[in-house]
């Protein structure tokens, strides 16, 4: 067969890194810009291309579906299959239609529950003890197609967005292949999805991402482990932002003190907060401008106490 993929972020390297070990033929890879990153925006290449650096494989770059037309790839020979993951933009109708088996995706969450662009950070973030992997046929609708395999996974109880994110990357690299040998030897299925069981996973917005202590200690957990280790949660601190990377819901059921209270601070182990309900003990920090710690190291440089407050 001969394939086109489409991918942008880390989690598409797996599945990239598998097709290039593949005896398919990898005509060649679409991608988003390069642009800036980071503190000092500097213009950095997405991961897809840097993964790609040292490999004699065309890369093409562009900045709207339009312009997908005039690339090479989409001229011939004409791809068997495009498999496209995390790729950040929605294919056109006739760009759907061009490879002859049709352009394949793979998505990380049980169809057709979380559909949409943060499907891993949202169900951590809901609390869910289960996800998956889904490989489907690309619809113009978003992540709408039939499914053709799925794949379950449990989330533990401690899991980070980073940890889960790296499971179903490597879960889903393995599904597209087994979803390939099955379209390249006639046998892949196809099953609608039921439309009214769709739940959905809007990307992640900045108001988000601060810590509101009034909510319950389970619930700012899942937050916090849930944009971990990006976009991270935060709090402030004596005016200055304090992401908060890791913590433990030790008591789930106090309501007796302010929400954000400092109630106790342990040289070892970190510094426990109360929430709307409960408490949590934060574990690992980032101070502005400092690099990720542990709560007890902050505690050393902080002259943090008991009674203070975190928030506003």
């Amino acid at each position: 067969m001969k394939i086109l993929f489409l991918g942008t972020s880390e989690f598409a390297i797996p599945v990239l890194k598998l097709l290039l070990e593949s005896n398919w033929e990898l005509l060649g890879v679409v991608t988003q810009p390069d642009r800036p990153c980071g503190r000092g925006r500097k213009i950095t290449s997405p991961p897809v291309k840097r993964f790609l650096k040292g490999y004699q494989l065309p890369v093409y770059q562009v900045e709207s579906t339009k312009e997908l037309f005039d690339l090479p790839v989409f001229q011939s020979p004409r791809p068997t299959v495009a498999v496209v993951v995390a790729y950040g933009l929605l294919l056109p109708p006739q760009i759907l239609s061009f490879p002859s088996k049709g352009c394949i995706n793979l998505h990380p969450s049980l169809l057709p529950a979380y559909r949409g662009a943060a499907p891993i950070q949202r169900a951590i973030i809901n609390g869910e003890k289960r996800t998956g992997v889904t490989t489907m046929y690309l619809s113009p609708e978003m992540d709408a197609g039939d499914i053709i395999l799925q794949e379950e996974i449990k989330i533990g109880d401690e899991t980070t967005f980073g940890e889960l994110s790296d499971l179903l990357a490597q879960k889903g690299a393995d599904l597209v292949l087994r979803t390939l040998t099955m379209i390249e030897q006639g046998t892949a299925s196809r099953f609608s999805q039921d439309h009214s069981r769709a739940t959905y996973a809007p990307p992640l917005q900045p108001g988000e991402r601060k810590i509101a202590w009034a909510k319950k200690a389970p619930e700012l957990y899942n937050l916090i482990r849930g944009m971990n280790p990006r976009p991270g949660a935060y709090t402030l601190f004596k005016g200055r932002i304090l992401k908060i990377w890791r913590v433990q819901v030790i008591n789930d059921k106090t309501r007796d003190l302010s929400p954000g209270r400092i109630i106790d601070v342990n040289p070892k182990l970190g510094f426990a907060v109360q929430a709307g309900e409960g408490q949590l003990l934060v574990q690992e920090v980032q101070p502005a401008g400092r690099a990720w710690m542990t709560g007890a190291e902050f505690l050393r440089g902080s002259r943090l106490e008991p009674g203070m407050f975190l928030g506003e």
